[in-house]
């Protein structure tokens, strides 16, 4: 197995704001954690967030990226406990996320995924993109991300702006990292007796225009599974939403009742 780096880290998009609930993201496959940026400017007015960074040589496995990042959110809770805990993660990130939720289900208070991979074992021809990518050079590699954005997102609902950052996050990953990372994900196991424990609120948001994941399908069997699982499908929407200039994930959660009224005054262990 590949050596492990543990470059994590915590990125704080807005200054921090202690009263507010934690909020904590967790990307793509970029693992840059910088492409929330516009999302963050309406999500700060009732969280304090947290978007996870992963080094873009890191080669950790799902267990260890999910010790680490439960490592960062203690160190968070340490300096103040008593606090709600929303955990997003994105893609890749909605597999790390089930990953960390199964594991300390009493940290969190809500669970959001969009467009989630936890399916990605079921298509064989991104399976095949796992291959291909570990044999390209980088130079090759950086060509082949330009041709993978229609696939990607819905351009036309991207600003420029937000496809060059997008372009940016996908080149900024070696192809040694990107087919580990997808290797990940083709090993990533769903387990629907542990989902089924899960007796948290969990959101899921399905992009119906995913180009690269039958997100809609997946969301549907992840809430067959969860308990308090419901879903939102984005009938316009590419596999990065939340870049598009018609999403506000804030509105989205606010409108399906995912906020709680001053939860920071709260105590989490009397709603947990």
């Amino acid at each position: 197995m590949p050596a492990i780096q543990s470059d994590l880290c915590f990125l704080t998009p807005k200054p921090i704001q202690p009263d507010l609930p934690l909020f904590v993201f967790l990307p793509g496959m970029d693992g840059t954690g910088k492409l929330l940026y516009t999302q963050a400017h309406s999500l700060e007015k009732c969280f304090d967030i947290r978007c996870l960074a992963i080094g873009r040589k890191n080669l950790s496995d799902w267990n260890a990226l999910a010790e680490r990042v439960l490592e960062l959110i203690k160190a968070e809770l340490e300096k103040k406990s008593q606090r709600f805990v929303y955990l997003c993660g994105e893609s890749f990130g909605g597999c790390l996320a089930i990953e960390i939720a199964r594991r300390s289900p009493q940290i969190f208070n809500r669970i959001i995924l969009i467009n989630p991979a936890s399916c990605f074992k079921q298509q064989p021809l991104l399976g095949w993109g796992e291959h291909l990518v570990s044999w390209m050079p980088d130079s090759l590699y950086q060509g082949v991300t330009l041709g993978l954005l229609p696939f990607i997102a819905a351009l036309e609902r991207l600003k420029k702006s937000e496809q060059r950052a997008l372009l940016e996050a996908m080149k900024s990953i070696p192809s040694q990292t990107a087919s580990w990372r997808l290797s990940l994900l083709a090993d990533f196991i769903l387990e629907e007796r542990l989902l089924n424990a899960l007796k948290l609120p969990v959101l899921i948001l399905a992009s119906a225009r995913d180009g690269i994941l039958p997100s809609v399908r997946e969301a549907k069997r992840l809430v067959n599974i969860l308990p308090q699982g419901q879903m939102v499908v984005l009938p316009s929407s590419g596999h990065t939403c939340l870049l598009e200039r018609d999403i506000s994930l804030y509105k989205i959660i606010k409108a399906k009742n995912f906020l709680e009224i001053d939860p920071y005054q709260k105590s989490y262990f009397a709603l947990a």
